[in-house]
């Protein structure tokens, strides 16, 4: 029921998004935030649905495979149709075909280029989810601290919170003369990110496994001081602490890759410095 109600999260947040962009009845966002808002939601749900399966022993491997069957549409269809309606609703006064700016047959090749940034997201998305079922279970403790290419929520965090915060900032920080530019600019930025996250999925780069590697077992001080501070920042910062937490994530495999790389680099350097009589 965990995962099943996921899935309508994703199916809510793709009927959300395809409304005229404006208030709604649900504490008067607008329809692209409300969208947003039902990704984390079903994130919420997809986080916990392991642990309650594991807990009432009804572990299953249909479960496992309504698992990735709903990550499909939450995690890949619905940010990239959240994007994909922002995009347009945004340049549509510009477009020169009737009735919308992002497609394939559009004559901007900008609308063009979004629409095929958003096909490949989910390309990307439903690529790393059968990977991830295709891969044999591993019962080595490293592989359980560790994915293999940027998990889909995770991609799918990084792109609607980048969204909730241009949605909060329009509404909140810019005047009515200053909101088009932003939104423009913002517009413009998203398909970028969520390209970028397109290429993390499918890539091999390592990103830890938040629940088994912070969440669980035994944490000194300074571990808990690290996961209680972004959530005493979300009561004040919310829109702007999910997009910081959510970048950060999406950042930290190439950033890990790039450390490790220099700490191996680093003796052969010393090893090769002549010594000094």
């Amino acid at each position: 029921m965990l995962t099943l109600a996921n899935l309508v999260c994703g199916f809510a947040a793709i009927h959300y998004a395809s409304e005229p962009l404006g208030p709604t009845a649900v504490f008067g966002w607008s329809t692209i935030t409300v969208g947003g808002g039902l990704i984390f939601l079903g994130m919420f749900f997809d986080a916990i649905d392991g642990s309650v399966a594991r807990l009432t022993r009804s572990t299953s491997d249909l479960g496992a495979q309504l698992d990735s069957l709903s990550d499909i549409v939450t995690f890949g269809v619905a940010p990239a149709f959240l994007m994909l309606q922002l995009v347009d609703a945004y340049y549509r006064e510009s477009a020169t075909v009737a009735g919308a700016f992002v497609g394939p047959g559009v004559a901007s090749f900008y609308g063009k280029a979004v629409w095929a940034i958003a096909a490949l997201y989910v390309c990307g998305a439903a690529l790393r989810l059968a990977r991830f079922n295709a891969e044999p279970l591993s019962h080595d403790e490293s592989d359980h601290r560790f994915f293999k290419g940027l998990p889909v929520p995770g991609a799918a965090g990084a792109v609607a919170s980048l969204i909730l915060l241009q949605q909060h900032l329009m509404f909140t920080r810019f005047a009515a003369t200053e909101s088009l530019t932003f939104d423009r600019v913002a517009a413009l930025t998203i398909p970028v990110i969520a390209l970028l996250c397109a290429i993390g999925m499918v890539s091999n780069i390592r990103y830890p496994h938040i629940v088994n590697r912070y969440l669980r077992g035994g944490r000194d001080f300074g571990s808990l001081v690290r996961l209680i501070l972004p959530v005493v920042a979300a009561i004040w910062f919310l829109q702007e602490t999910l997009a910081a937490a959510c970048t950060f994530y999406a950042l930290s495999g190439p950033l890990g890759m790039l450390r490790r790389k220099s700490k191996t680099e680093t003796p052969d350097l010393i090893a090769t410095q002549p010594e000094r009589e």
